[in-house]
């Protein structure tokens, strides 16, 4: 099996490029492919290919596919961290103080309409395919663009809601200007979903391509955003069931939560679709470059740059009771609970770990003093902390490559000249997030004997006292998790769900989301505010978040592009 290679020389293929004239007379520029090149198969597997490029969203810091800043910071998994003065545009997203005019908005809608152009380029061309080209191939290629068109309108519908609603029919000069944003796109992403669904194979021997499985995923969260629990519960049976992977692989989790995060299992049972990454090949292009930043600043691994250090209260949510469980009342953050930190602390004063029981998976979402980083050693605190004032004493370990992967060639030189692209696959949907969705259908409309058991299979691959972080020979930490014996009540199986989402998908760009979605994003995201700018004020005092921040501006520059009376701005900008 083999990922899908891709390579940005393909990456600017659009349907426009092409002359329509016959005159021989006509050269095209150096560097544009003719109508022919792109209408036969290569060309049109190549402008699929420019397409699923464009997931990674090309090492663009704000609209990677891992929703580090745009999911997990404004979800208070994390802070910015680093220096004050680095990263700058991304303060007012982490103070929730963005603009019509802030970079970071921009970015997104950008980068979110490029991958939809891009695949509407695929749908278009296909119109004009040659007779060589198989019913099958074009059948199939179209649903793959599909699949990808309604991924980036998934991105935009949650991010901006109302946005124009474009397809391979419209382009420049023909109305494109012309579109309103007033159209409700969730028939649409259905639509292409469903599409994609119906058409795909299960398996291919291009392990990065979405495949049935994918789409059926893909689809079922979309009815689950727009609280159609029964048709997501439907397919979520059908899912458990049947899914597999484009490999061939039943879904099924991986034995052990920190087997998630290592290179050689990239493309495993648990992975429903990722975007593929590969290094030393494409200059760099075809890299994970989508968390660069956020390796520890000076030393290994990585050496720059300190940003996306994990929040104290989401570090306080692993603390568990005597049986193991979550402290689904909040309380986490009362003193007697609060997970003892080294704020404050050099690195070369003594610290003493905090001795109370704790979810095991913390160890593995996040780098703690004292705490084996990896196999580089221990993490040391300070030392290893670009600015702690300003970001904490904790540093992101998702994602981050061990010294092993560093000596087996799986990094490259990235940007500003550090070794932080790797080879990780970064994970959009993965089996663990359909167990707990599909947990949420069936509180709502089928069985909360159903969702417990959801529940406790994420649950249950955690208690793998094999896959605990050790020191010395024993456990790291108090490491105590247990399994749920009962829900006795909807209202109490939808907080114990919800928690296990946070804790099991923390630091992968799931939480803001999902808050919005269950209208709980102002009471959590202040509630973190309120116990994290105590700690950092520099940088998170006087925050507050509103409930129009669930949504980002439209960017003022498309509004003065293209009008004010085709283009409405969301409320409260």
């Amino acid at each position: 099996m083999k990922k899908i290679k891709i390579l940005i020389s393909s990456a600017v293929l659009f349907a426009g490029m092409y002359a329509c004239s016959d005159s021989f007379l006509e050269v095209p520029p150096t560097g544009t492919l003719s109508k022919d090149q792109l209408t036969g198969l290569p060309g049109l597997e190549g402008s699929l290919i420019a397409a699923y490029a464009q997931l990674s969203a090309l090492s663009q810091t704000h609209s990677g596919p891992s929703n580090w800043l745009i999911g997990s910071i404004r979800g208070g998994d994390a802070n910015k961290g680093t220096d004050p003065g680095d990263g700058t545009e991304m303060i007012p997203i982490q103070r929730y103080e963005y603009v019509s005019t802030d970079q970071v908005a921009g970015n997104v809608y950008a980068s979110y309409f490029d991958g939809v152009a891009r695949a509407n380029s695929v749908l278009s061309l296909l119109k004009e395919a040659q007779a060589s080209v198989k019913d099958a191939d074009k059948a199939r290629i179209s649903a793959e663009a599909r699949f990808i068109r309604a991924h980036f309108y998934f991105q935009l519908k949650r991010n901006f809601n109302m946005v124009p609603y474009v397809d391979e029919n419209i382009g420049v000069g023909n109305g494109i200007e012309k579109v309103k944003n007033d159209t409700d796109l969730w028939p649409k992403i259905e639509a292409d979903f469903k599409a994609a669904y119906d058409v795909l194979p299960e398996t291919s021997s291009s392990v990065g391509r979405a495949n049935k499985w994918a789409a059926a995923s893909y689809l079922a969260k979309t009815y689950l955003y727009q609280k159609k629990y029964a048709e997501a519960k439907a397919l979520f049976d059908l899912i458990i069931a049947n899914g597999k992977t484009t490999g061939g692989r039943k879904y099924a989790l991986l034995p052990k939560y920190s087997d998630l995060y290592r290179v050689a299992n990239d493309n495993n049972s648990e992975s429903i679709f990722a975007v593929q990454a590969t290094v030393k090949s494409g200059s760099g292009n075809n890299a994970n470059g989508d968390l660069q930043l956020n390796f520890i600043q000076g030393v290994d691994p990585g050496t720059c740059c300190g940003f996306f250090q994990p929040s104290f209260e989401f570090v306080n949510s692993f603390r568990t009771d005597a049986n193991g469980l979550p402290l689904l009342d909040n309380s986490y953050n009362a003193p007697a609970n609060a997970v003892k930190t080294d704020m404050g602390i050099k690195s070369d004063q003594p610290f003493t770990l905090d001795a109370g029981p704790l979810d095991p998976r913390l160890d593995h979402s996040i780098g703690r003093r004292g705490i084996p980083f990896l196999d580089w050693g221990p993490h040391t605190g300070a030392s290893m902390i670009r600015n702690q004032p300003n970001g904490g004493p904790y540093s992101p370990k998702k994602y981050i490559f061990t010294k092993a992967e560093k000596a087996a060639g799986l990094t490259e030189t990235g940007g500003w000249g550090h070794q932080t692209y790797n080879a990780y696959n970064v994970t959009i949907i993965r089996f663990a997030d359909v167990l707990l969705m599909a947990a949420e259908a069936e509180i709502e409309v089928g069985s909360l004997a159903k969702a417990l058991e959801y529940t406790n299979m994420v649950r249950g691959r955690a208690t793998n006292a094999s896959d605990f972080v050790m020191l010395n020979g024993a456990p790291a930490a108090n490491y105590k998790i247990g399994l749920y014996s009962s829900f006795p009540t909807k209202e109490y199986a939808r907080a114990a769900v919800r928690f296990e989402r946070r804790i099991e998908l923390g630091m992968e760009g799931y939480r803001f989301y999902d808050l919005v979605r269950w209208g709980e994003d102002v009471e959590a995201i202040n509630r973190y505010l309120k116990y994290d700018q105590v700690l950092l004020p520099g940088a998170l005092g006087g925050a507050v978040y509103t409930a129009n921040k669930a949504l980002f501006p439209l960017p003022q520059s498309q509004i003065d592009l293209i009008g004010k009376d085709i283009l409405k701005q969301n409320p409260g900008y």
